[in-house]
């Protein structure tokens, strides 16, 4: 898990816990964890994470003054990630600036086709089970440089702009540790003729110039409305957004992006604080042009919350899904949790609390992507699977429509209000779909 020792010490810590001080931070406070995560589809992760905070002479905490994020990291299915980000509403007078750098390799990329659920799945192709052939196996790397920046409007309201540039390198899968042939039991091969991928290309939904890669440059701008109490867990308040996100290099798009969350007190008063109900409706749509295959999971967000934000799907979007399982030019999606806190505490000069949140995921497309190429039956199938004795269907256009949604629950330490690990467990509800028990473990409440 991601904080073991911390979490040893918490639990200590629960034995002497009791009613916490008003709380105020003064200076630099920092918060670096080892990275110790697992997940399905990436394995293993190692390395370390962390934020650092300056709050000055404490007037404006909870929120800081200046925020950095960092994280290096590898996982052992061969993904290695390197971020580094900056937030801060004062250092420009009357504005807010989010910037980030992020990279990202990962030679055994998961590809699982377009529009969801008329996407079918087949999980003995995934290369999970004894001997199997890792169908959906791919290989990306994306460099991506983004700043955004908000100004005042009026009260609670803002203007927002921003530019993202983002750099793809992708192709077949590279990783040492899958063989190129089949082999004997519990042997897991790859064969870059015979991956959903190779399929797309066969029958043009993938297109000749987008198969290696390419570049964007994405600007936005619109609305914010924000009146939250405290931004990483807000007790009351809203968080609104509006913006169109256009690419102006390559391949021209333009999305329509729409968030609105709410976050309601609920007046029990618990000791450690009263419950708050948080749900988010989302929606993004391309409304011109076509995005290209490259950018098809990009879920664009004027503020990160997480180093990565993209796909429908793992923690960012459908929680209980495989990362970018749903790839589509539309979709709308709602996250609704209860957040409760169960102690809080000091320990070590810094205030704690430890919090439980159920929620509930739904979602469904709006907008096919290039659903032209599956029209003829032919293309609803990979004859090179009938030769290896598979299914070999792989894509159903009557599953157009149908609504995608999940339930779990999570665990959440926080650090001075700010600093918040995250263990989320989840279960997909659609059938379809489902891949057994989803585990997230990460950084921040998902919205």
């Amino acid at each position: 898990m991601k904080k073991l020792l911390t979490a040893a010490l918490l639990l200590a810590a629960l034995l002497n816990a009791s009613a916490q001080e008003k709380e105020v931070k003064t200076g630099w406070n920092f918060g670096v964890l080892p990275c110790a995560t697992y997940s399905v589809d990436n394995g293993l992760q190692y390395g370390a994470f962390g934020d650092i905070y300056n709050y000055g002479d404490g007037n404006t905490y909870p929120d800081p003054l200046h925020k950095i994020s960092w994280e290096v990291s590898h996982f052992t299915k061969g993904k290695t990630r390197l971020y580094l980000a900056y937030d801060s509403k004062y250092l420009i007078p009357n504005m807010r600036l989010n910037a980030s750098v992020t990279y990202v390799n990962d030679p055994m990329f998961n590809f699982w086709g377009f529009n969801g659920t008329q996407a079918l799945q087949n999980y003995d192709l995934w290369g999970n089970h004894g001997t199997a052939i890792n169908y959906y196996g791919m290989s990306r790397k994306m460099f991506r440089a983004l700043a955004n920046v908000q100004g005042r409007l009026a009260e609670h309201l803002n203007w927002a702009a921003g530019m993202n540039f983002w750099h793809w390198d992708i192709g077949d899968m590279r990783d040492s540790g899958f063989t190129t042939e089949q082999g004997g039991d519990n042997k897991i091969y790859y064969n870059k003729g015979v991956t959903l991928y190779k399929r797309y290309q066969e029958i043009g939904a993938i297109k000749a110039s987008e198969v290696n890669g390419g570049n964007a440059l994405e600007l936005n701008a619109g609305l914010v409305y924000d009146s939250r109490d405290i931004e990483a867990a807000p007790n009351h308040g809203i968080w609104a957004e509006a913006y169109l996100n256009s690419n102006v290099i390559g391949q021209r798009y333009m999305k329509a992006c729409v968030y609105f969350r709410n976050y309601i007190d609920i007046p029990i008063h618990i000791k450690a604080g009263d419950p708050v109900f948080a749900y988010r409706l989302a929606w993004q749509q391309t409304i011109a042009g076509e995005t290209p295959f490259y950018m098809i999971q990009n879920v664009p967000l004027l503020v990160q919350r997480n180093m990565i934000s993209e796909g429908f799907g793992s923690s960012n979007t459908i929680r209980g899904i495989r990362e970018n399982r749903i790839l589509t030019e539309g979709f709308a999606w709602l996250n609704a949790e209860l957040r409760v806190k169960l102690v809080n505490f000091k320990l070590a000069n810094q205030f704690f609390y430890i919090a439980v949140n159920p929620f509930f995921d739904a979602g469904v497309v709006t907008k096919e992507y290039r659903p032209e190429f599956f029209r003829n039956a032919a293309s609803q199938f990979d004859p090179k699977l009938i030769l290896l004795g598979e299914d070999a269907k792989i894509y159903d256009p009557a599953k157009k429509g149908d609504i995608v949604y999940s339930a779990g629950a999570g665990l959440k330490v926080a650090m001075n209000q700010n600093f918040i690990v995250s263990v989320e467990l989840a279960k997909c509800l659609y059938k379809p779909l489902d891949a057994g028990m989803w585990l997230g473990i990460g950084i921040n409440y998902q919205f």
